[in-house]
Order: C-alpha cells, then sequence, then structure tokens
C-alpha cells in the first residue's frame, strides 16, 4: 500500500511527508491516520468501504467489499480509537463482536494512556439488542447502549444483565447525545462504523469530521444502498487529506470537513 498523495494543510504533528511514494508499514499506517493532537472534544471519524459504483453492501453485508489493504486499515483505525460508536441494525447484520487488538497494540495503547481495547458504543432508541450475541459474550470489554429512557425498562434490564453498560437519555437519542456520552466519558478519538442511517444522522447534525472510505476494485449493481442516508440532503464541503493505493486496485481515502460549527438534533433509530 503506497502513499500517493497527502495535503500538507492538515497533517499531525509528525507531518508524514517522509511517507509520500513509499510503501507503508503499520507505523507508517498510524501515522498517516493519526487522530489531531490536544483534541478538547470528541472527533467522529467515518469508516466505510463501497464499490466502483457506490454500493454498500454485496450480498446484504459489506464483508462482501473487502480486500486485504481495506481490513489492514480497519484495524490500524480501530487501533487509534478510543472507541468505536455503531448502530443497532449494523450490530444485528454485521454479527458484531468486542474490538480484538494484538498484544503489541494494546501495549501501544496503554502507553499512550489509552484503555488497552476501545470498547463498542451502540446507538438504539428502542434497546433492541439480543443480549446473547456476540456484542455481549464475545468481547474484552463490555458494550455501552445509548438509548432513549422511553425504551421497555425490560429490554434496558436485559441488556444491562448481560454485562452492557447502558445510558438512558430523555426524549430522542440525537447525535448531541452520544456526543455529549462520549464527552463525559473523554473519549475523544471517535470511530463511527455505520450504518449508513447513523452516518446520514451524524452528517446531517454536521458532526461528521472527516471520512475514511475505501473504494473496493468492484462493480456491483443491484439495489445496495449508500454509505450514508437520510431523509433529507446535507451537503457537507469535504477536503482530501491523504489518497492510499494497493497493487490489486484498493484506494483508501482520507477526507476532512472545513471547520464550520454547525448545530442540529436529528433522531437515531
Amino acid at each position: 500500500m503506497r502513499l500517493l498523495d497527502f495535503a500538507t494543510y492538515f497533517t499531525p504533528d509528525d507531518t508524514p511527508s517522509d511517507l509520500l511514494g513509499t510503501e507503508l508499514d503499520d507505523e507508517g499506517l498510524r501515522r498517516a491516520y493519526a487522530y489531531p493532537t490536544a483534541l478538547t472534544r470528541p472527533w467522529v471519524r467515518v469508516n466505510f468501504v463501497s464499490s466502483i459504483d457506490g454500493a454498500v453492501t454485496a450480498d446484504g453485508v459489506s464483508a462482501g467489499l473487502g480486500t486485504p489493504s481495506d481490513t489492514r486499515v480497519f484495524g490500524v483505525l480501530r487501533a487509534l480509537a478510543d472507541v468505536v460508536v455503531v448502530g443497532a441494525g449494523t450490530v444485528r447484520s454485521e454479527d458484531y463482536g468486542g474490538v480484538r487488538l494484538s498484544a503489541d497494540d494494546q501495549a501501544r495503547r496503554s502507553a499512550a494512556g489509552q484503555p488497552p481495547v476501545p470498547r463498542i458504543v451502540v446507538v438504539t432508541a428502542s434497546a433492541s439488542l439480543d443480549p446473547t450475541s456476540r456484542l455481549f459474550t464475545d468481547t474484552a470489554v463490555p458494550p455501552t447502549v445509548v438509548t432513549s429512557a422511553s425504551a421497555p425498562l425490560d429490554a434496558r434490564r436485559r441488556l444491562e444483565t448481560a454485562g452492557a453498560h447502558v445510558v438512558a437519555v430523555d426524549g430522542d437519542v440525537s447525535t448531541a447525545a452520544v456526543v455529549a456520552e462520549l464527552h463525559r466519558a473523554g473519549e475523544h478519538r471517535v470511530l463511527l462504523e455505520g450504518g449508513p442511517g447513523l452516518f446520514g444522522t451524524f452528517l446531517g447534525d454536521d458532526a461528521v469530521d472527516e471520512i475514511c472510505l475505501t473504494v473496493s476494485p468492484v462493480a456491483v449493481a443491484g439495489s445496495a444502498g449508500r454509505i450514508s442516508h437520510s431523509p433529507a440532503a446535507s451537503i457537507r464541503a469535504m477536503s482530501r487529506a491523504h489518497v492510499l493505493a494497493e497493487d490489486d486496485g484498493t484506494l483508501l481515502t482520507r477526507w476532512v470537513r472545513t471547520p464550520e460549527k454547525h448545530t442540529g438534533q436529528n433522531e437515531m433509530s
């Protein structure tokens, strides 16, 4: 995987200019995808893979579009994050378990003052999750579930019994409520992995700071959706931060929004 291009307007303190045109090892990838330093609020990074023709899934799951380089970057992004945020629909369709990291990654995180493994935060208005699923049974860190105080009490109690930390917010489970919970927990390096509805909600509320998009070298057609969707369009200007390329045709891009602040509180389901 080679770094084809990077933008000097947005680089970490350890500017990866020396990596341009080189084959990146894991340390090079960590430098290329480093979060901004000295964050004082949650920085929301979104990670998706799509086909050349814009499909977000193949045969119903995103794993059908994966390539070795996408899997490699997926692991690096998780190892850099404080927390992984995902919607309940994606948890169910992708059979989510907890984050698994190597001993080296865990040691690197601990040395940097992060927990050894990032937790999963699930966003669901209804608290409708299976307490016997891998999310609860195959994880090193119990998940957090952000749900509505109006969700059935017995459903919330089942999740707590399964080990989850359940956060029930008044009213709608809004973008603002989720970000506020992340900020309260001091988790500023945020990795949002889907699904498209959750991405669309965060985008509509101008809460997406960057998008990491892998373009898989396939065309899919069919009826697959896009990486984000919402009831209304939300145009957000993004600027290119870098482009990586693999010999198999995979392109891995990073896009950062302009530093304008907007507010909004759309609902999450």
